[in-house]
C-alpha cells in the first residue's frame, strides 16, 4: 500500500510540475488575461478539469507559477550570498545575480516590458507582498548570520530587498551597477548600525 501511495504523490507531484511548466512557458506571450487553462491542459494532454482539480483556478495557477519562480530566485540568491566570504561581495553578488536573472527569465522579462505580460507586472509590485517577503527573510537570515548585533536587521534587509528591486522594475544601469549601487547604500546602513 504504502508504494501504490508514494508512486500516486510521485505521478501528482509530476503532473502538477508539468503544468506549472506549461503556465510558464504561455504566459510570457499570453498574459494573465489571456491565458486560458484549456490551453495549459491541451501542453500537458490532460482535460481543462484536471487543472481546475489541481490549483482551483487561473489566479491560483499564476500565483504557483510566481512563487515555483521566485523560490528559483532565492536559491540562486542565497547560493550568491553564502559563496562570498564578504557580506558586501555578497550583498554585491546577491543583487546583481537578482536584476541579471530576471532580465534572462523569460516570465520575469514578460512582466516588466512586453504588452502581453504587463498584466502580470503586479505580481512584482503592488500584489508582490510574498515576494517581498520571502527574499527579505532571506536577507534578514543572511544579515543576522554575518554581522552579530546588527541593529535594525529587518530595516536593512528590506531596504536591500526593496532597492533591488526597483533596480529590477525600473531599469537604467547595467546589473553590475546596480547591484555596485545596491552594495554601496545596504553596507553604509550596516556600518552606521554596527558603529553607533
Amino acid at each position: 500500500m504504502t508504494d501504490i501511495t508514494s508512486f500516486t504523490e510521485r505521478t501528482r507531484a509530476s503532473l502538477r510540475e508539468q503544468l506549472l511548466d506549461a503556465a510558464a512557458e504561455l504566459l510570457p506571450s499570453r498574459g494573465y488575461a489571456r491565458l486560458r487553462m484549456a490551453d495549459v491542459a491541451a501542453v500537458v494532454g490532460v482535460s481543462r478539469q484536471t487543472v481546475y482539480n489541481e490549483f482551483g483556478g487561473k489566479a491560483a495557477l499564476v500565483q504557483a507559477v510566481a512563487l515555483r519562480t521566485m523560490a528559483e530566485f532565492l536559491d540562486g540568491i542565497q547560493h550568491r550570498l553564502d559563496a562570498e566570504a564578504d557580506v558586501a561581495a555578497g550583498i554585491r553578488a546577491a543583487s546583481a545575480f537578482t536584476i541579471e536573472h530576471a532580465r534572462q527569465n523569460r516570465l520575469v522579462a514578460a512582466a516588466l516590458g512586453t504588452e502581453a505580460g504587463e498584466d502580470l507586472l503586479p505580481l512584482l509590485t503592488t500584489r508582490g507582498e510574498p515576494i517581498l517577503r520571502a527574499a527579505t527573510e532571506v536577507a534578514q537570515g543572511y544579515l543576522s548570520e554575518r554581522v552579530p548585533g546588527l541593529r535594525n536587521v529587518a530595516f536593512i534587509a528590506e531596504t536591500l530587498t526593496r532597492l533591488t528591486l526597483s533596480h529590477l522594475v525600473l531599469p537604467t544601469h547595467t546589473a553590475e551597477e546596480a547591484a555596485d549601487e545596491v552594495c554601496a547604500v545596504i553596507t553604509s546602513l550596516i556600518h552606521s548600525s554596527t558603529t553607533t
